[in-house]
Order: structure tokens, then sequence, then C-alpha cells
């Protein structure tokens, strides 16, 4: 590696709006969230299917 051209990696804490936190690598001093595998729908199991114009229903039908 050449000396002098890589920035520099810091441990820091993420942050999560949700108020989970955990420590990981990173390039900048400070890491914030707004959604985390904690939080997210996909992953918590609380995922909703939002179909306003019915499709799902017409699809079903055929």
């Amino acid at each position: 590696m050449k000396l002098g051209i890589h920035p520099e990696y810091h441990e820091v804490e993420v942050h999560c709006a949700c108020g989970t936190t955990w420590k990981s690598r990173s390039t900048k001093k400070e890491v914030r969230l707004e959604i985390c595998s904690s939080c997210h729908p996909f992953f918590t199991g609380k995922q909703k299917l939002i179909d306003t114009e019915g499709r799902v229903e017409r699809f079903t039908k055929k």
C-alpha cells in the first residue's frame, strides 16, 4: 500500500433512530441511521403488502 493516500479508518458507534447501537469501522467519525435490521419491517416480520389497485386479487383470479 502506498503511504499517505488512504483515508483514516476509525472504530465508530453506529446509532439507529430506533435506539439500537453497535460498533463498526468507518472513515466517518459518526454514523447515524434512520432504519436498521432491528427495526426494518422486512427483518422484524411486520411487513405489510400495500395494494391499492387490487392487482393481487386480479392475479389470483386468473
